[in-house]
């Protein structure tokens, strides 16, 4: 086997159910493809480490799969806290379209800094309307904040970050090294992944998407926030099969806590931009003198290479720098910003990260260099223009009973159901041992 370098091919996996996301993007053709790709490279694991005699049947329910891409979680009985900031969103300004990315303290008080305005809609919308859109979103970005002004695909592919991203592979595999896996002798053609030790240094979605996923083949995920670190709409879908703990890399007991469970890893997932990781004193040389038989998967937003590779960013904004909310916006017949109808750059990209990771371990257990792979949300979005669409069936708007588990979860803020899962090998399918958990409820330990 090679390592994985894009969608695999539909020949070589079974789609079953039916209906598409409305969007002017084959976003449900992504979500099955994605998802396939899982499939694939744990079959070719599964192959290399004899917990297969022949190829695995690979199956991926395609209604469930573009399910999955949006929430998984219902809760019973009790509400979920809203995804978004009050003043978070899209916003007119003098010759376009603006969208500011408000959830987190310092990046709504940025935004409000550059824009000298109150922290109401109101008083944002009237202050935006006041700048170019290219101004404002650099005024922002300057001053640590995160903004995206909307452009179209033409403009993005003129754009140097939108030349530098669609000239960068799907996934880039760097750094290749010799790596020498532990045993793991709990692993089955049930749970291929029972054993495998993953150190979770993400945040929302993509990253914490690729090790739920997993988790959902037996993987052991620990997921490490700062301390008092909360994502309270998103972690009860996200931190499903995970233990989660906190520790503060700025104090040497939990930097020596950290290298430890960092030296007894086996896969680390981190979403920190191109030298964040060496400030704190953790570059590409420091991993592997404290871990070297690490493989390694990250993200960033906007790719590795170009002016932007060092941009804070999400997939809402992402969507509209690449030109996917201005042509959503024609495609809809609309006057604003159209997006798709789920954050499928932050899903598809988190797929594809747990299909690096297998292609990484499967290179590692044939004795061939296990390089780090390196994706992003951008590189995403343009794999996402390219593809056809050409799923049928009818329009897919929210979850039905049927979609979900019949067994309830008892998730750490309350029961709910979660989504039947959409992937499913010939002896294996995701399944997690443990109910999402909150944030810090976790000891700094490998189990």
């Amino acid at each position: 086997m090679t390592l994985l370098r894009t969608l695999p091919d539909p020949a070589t996996y079974k789609v079953t159910g039916s209906g598409q996301l409305p969007s002017a993007f084959a976003v449900t053709e992504l979500a099955t493809a994605s998802l396939a790709a899982v499939g694939s490279e744990l079959a070719g694991l599964m192959r290399a480490m004899n917990l297969a005699n022949q190829q695995p049947q690979i199956t991926v329910d395609q209604r469930l799969a573009s399910l999955w891409y949006g929430y998984s979680f219902r809760p019973s009985g009790w509400d979920m806290p809203s995804l978004w900031d009050a003043i978070a969103g899209n916003y007119q300004c003098a010759d376009g379209w603006i969208r500011l990315h408000t959830n987190l303290p310092h990046h709504r008080a940025a935004a409000l800094q550059v824009l000298d305005c109150a922290n109401t809609r109101d008083a944002v919308t009237t202050a935006v309307r006041k700048w170019q859109g290219d101004a404002l979103e650099g005024a922002i970005v300057d001053s640590g904040g995160v903004a995206a002004a909307m452009r179209s695909q033409p403009d993005w592919l003129a754009h140097p970050q939108g030349r530098a991203v669609t000239s960068d592979p799907l996934i880039d595999w760097v750094a290749p090294r010799t790596i020498a896996l532990r045993p793991r002798p709990q692993a089955t053609a049930e749970r291929p992944l029972a054993g495998l030790r993953v150190l979770d240094l993400t945040r929302v979605l993509a990253g914490p998407i690729a090790t739920r996923t997993l988790a959902g083949f037996g993987a052991e995920v620990l997921r490490i926030d700062p301390p008092g670190w909360d994502e309270p709409g998103v972690i009860p879908d996200i931190s499903l099969g995970k233990h989660c703990t906190y520790l503060d890399l700025r104090h040497a007991q939990d930097r020596r806590t950290f290298e430890t469970l960092l030296a007894n890893a086996d896969v680390l997932v981190h979403g920190y931009r191109p030298g964040a990781l060496d400030g704190l004193g953790y570059d590409l040389e420091a991993r592997n003198q404290l871990a070297p038989n690490l493989i390694e998967v990250t993200l960033n937003a906007y790719g590795w290479s170009g002016p932007w590779a060092t941009r804070r960013g999400f997939d809402s904004l992402v969507q509209m720098s690449s030109g996917i909310a201005d042509t959503g916006r024609h495609w809809a017949g609309s006057d604003s910003p159209t997006p798709l109808p789920v954050q499928a750059l932050d899903h598809a990209t988190g797929y594809l990260m747990a299909a690096a990771v297998l292609s990484a371990l499967t290179a590692a257990t044939q004795g061939n260099p296990a390089p780090q792979a390196r994706l992003s949300l951008a590189r995403t979005a343009a794999l996402l223009a390219d593809l056809s669409k050409d799923a049928v069936g009818p329009d897919i708007t929210s979850a039905q009973n049927s979609d979900f588990a019949t067994l309830p979860e008892h998730s750490g803020w309350g029961i709910g159901q979660r989504l039947t899962a959409p992937l499913s090998l010939s002896t294996t399918s995701m399944s997690w041992d443990l109910p999402a958990s909150q944030l810090g409820t976790s000891g700094a330990i490998w189990l």
